[in-house]
C-alpha cells in the first residue's frame, strides 16, 4: 500500500503515536553534537524511528519496541531530570514532558493492540 493512500485512511488518533515517536527520535539525534555524542541518546532516538516506522505499518515487532523505549525514555528522561531540575527549567521541564508523553503514548498504544 502507497504511503499516499495509508496517510488519507489514517486518522489523527492512529497518526498521533507515529508522530511522536519520529519528532522525538529525530530530536534525540539532532540534539547528538550538543550533548557531545552520548551513545545512549542516540541508541533511544535511533529506537524511536524504528518504533515511529513499526507503528506506522503495523509491524508485529511493535510492542516489543515501545516496551523497551518505554524503560529506556524513562530512566533517561527522569535520570536527566534529577540532574537538572534546579539549575535549568527548560530541560527539566522537556524531560517531563517527554517522560509523560512517553507514558502517555507507551499505555495507548498498548492498550489498543
Amino acid at each position: 500500500m502507497p504511503l499516499k493512500s495509508k496517510l488519507k485512511t489514517a486518522n489523527i488518533e492512529a497518526l498521533a503515536p507515529t508522530a511522536f515517536y519520529a519528532t522525538a527520535g529525530t530530536l534525540l539525534l539532532v540534539s547528538l553534537p550538543f550533548a557531545n555524542y552520548p551513545p545512549h541518546i542516540a541508541l533511544t532516538g535511533i529506537i524511536s524511528l524504528i518504533t515511529a516506522y513499526c507503528l506506522f505499518t503495523k509491524k508485529t515487532l511493535t510492542k516489543w519496541l515501545i516496551t523497551t523505549l518505554f524503560f529506556a525514555a524513562t530512566t533517561l528522561s527522569l535520570c536527566t531530570l534529577a540532574y537538572v531540575i534546579f539549575t535549568n527549567w527548560l530541560i527539566s521541564a522537556t524531560m517531563i514532558a517527554y517522560a509523560t508523553l512517553t507514558w502517555i503514548f507507551t499505555a495507548r498504544t498498548l492498550l489498543k493492540k
